[in-house]
């Protein structure tokens, strides 16, 4: 996994990836519209996305959080898209 250590364009690409999603995701469930439901699925992308970098940083912290936050937004999917 060489293209993914930090400060490569590969692992820059993977934060804003992450970032833009998660905030996309917040928008999409405040405006509460017929697709809000989709906003756990950019949740879950944002999520994955930071859980793998904080690994490759090693910030073990911010793995377990956004690991509990993919729990989290397998509930929303589950509740909002699937039920």
């Amino acid at each position: 996994m060489a293209f993914l250590e930090q400060g490569t364009a590969p692992f820059t690409a993977l934060k804003w990836f992450g970032t833009l999603t998660g905030v996309i995701g917040a928008l999409v469930l405040a405006l509460n519209i017929p697709v809000s439901g989709w906003g756990w699925v950019l949740f879950g992308i944002s999520s994955s996305c930071w859980a793998i970098a904080g690994a490759v940083m090693r910030d073990y912290s911010l793995v377990v959080l956004q690991s509990a936050f993919l729990i989290v937004d397998v509930i929303g999917i589950w509740r909002w898209l699937i039920i």
